[in-house]
């Protein structure tokens, strides 16, 4: 008995150690770059730690408990749409080039283009979410951007390297459209093994300030989150992002829950003219770290924001509301606040520079 359990660890282990050395699942961080990261405020323990004390789990929710209701309890109905949600193709390669413009590409990927300076956030546009082609499939008609689509690009932005927002196929196939990549301390050693140069890389931590192309500042600021692409967690950083222009302020908000950092970083850097914030693929279990609607709506009155733009959702059943439960809601809640939500389908371009974008409620057809 005692060797075949012995047997059976070994085998478990190797196929542990065989699967995670395929590409998807990155590089980890040593020399220079580990050495940088220890000497981050933000790491102790052997790994990245948020402002405040983050569980994994709320009160009250146990993993066996998460584990059951996401595999066995019986599904919402609408936990992926009944058909194709509605997107336009937009040709981003041959947007002119003086357009202040940002386009969704479905869950939390879009591109901004701003002051002549292209930039491409959290792009996954390959068709799945996942490291396995067979687990988290993207939604009929949420898929229609393809890496081919995407036009040479003066700054590709990584939030954090989870699968839903840091996808292999799709970094490797755009690869020589990059010219620099912004990211946290430690996505740097994925990138390097991706086959991307130590130069390209903008690897900081919260509070840098780097400065950009055509008098363009990035800021890295908080999250709450957590990160890892195989067991071990948090071993690289999770940012969020402030924008600056000469002309705007935009917060990209990457993944978090409620925190007080968002009413930090819209005293210290706001008001902002658009705010990208996560909404979508939230659990009461899990809001320490993915923001449950009435958090986005707080957390967008701590910004200051005078535009909102709802991302992480429409795409991917990460969660298991209904598909469009996500902008149902924040729209309702919004109402009465002096909140701007705004709507766009994916691929509708929606203009930075105008003060009266409006969109359909199209989640409701």
């Amino acid at each position: 008995m005692i060797y075949t359990i012995i047997i059976t660890a070994a085998v478990v282990i190797f196929l542990y150690f065989l699967i995670t050395s395929q590409e998807v699942f990155g590089a980890e961080a040593k020399g220079e770059r580990l050495k940088r990261m220890q000497q981050s405020k933000h790491f102790k323990n052997k790994q990245f730690q948020n402002l405040s004390y983050t569980p994994s789990l709320a009160e009250g929710y146990s993993m066996p408990r998460v584990m059951y209701d996401f595999f066995f309890k019986k599904k919402n109905p609408l936990l992926k749409p009944l058909k194709n949600i509605p997107s336009i193709h937009t040709d981003l390669k041959n947007l002119p080039k003086d357009q202040d413009v940002f386009v969704w590409l479905g869950h939390s990927s879009y591109y901004i283009q701003t002051d002549g300076v292209s930039l491409l956030i959290d792009p996954v546009l390959s068709l799945y979410g996942s490291p396995f082609k067979f687990f988290n499939k993207a939604f009929s008609g949420a898929d229609i951007f393809k890496p081919e689509d995407i036009p040479n690009l003066d700054y590709l932005v990584i939030t954090h390297d989870h699968y839903d927002h840091l996808d292999y196929p799709t970094v490797k196939a755009i690869k020589d459209k990059v010219s620099k990549v912004i990211l946290p301390l430690g996505v740097g050693a994925h990138f390097e093994r991706w086959g991307y140069k130590s130069e390209q890389l903008i690897e900081e931590e919260w509070g840098a300030e780097v400065n950009l192309k055509n008098n363009l500042k990035i800021i890295y600021t908080p999250a709450r989150h957590f990160s890892g692409r195989k067991v071990q967690r948090n071993v690289t950083l999770w940012t969020s992002y402030v924008l600056e222009t000469p002309a705007k302020k935009l917060f990209l908000g990457g993944d978090s829950g409620y925190d007080t950092h968002f009413k930090m970083i819209g005293e210290k850097y706001g008001p902002f003219d658009y705010v990208f914030i996560e909404n979508g693929q939230y659990n009461e279990a899990w809001k320490y770290i993915h923001g449950l609607p009435e958090d986005v709506i707080q957390a967008c009155i701590d910004l200051n924001a005078k535009n909102i733009i709802p991302v992480h959702s429409s795409k991917f059943a990460l969660a298991l509301h209904a598909w469009n439960e996500p902008l149902k809601k924040v729209t309702s809640l919004a109402k009465g606040k002096n909140l701007n939500i705004l709507t766009p389908i994916i691929g509708e371009p929606v203009d930075l520079n105008k003060s009266d974008n409006q969109f359909k409620v199209w989640w409701e057809d």
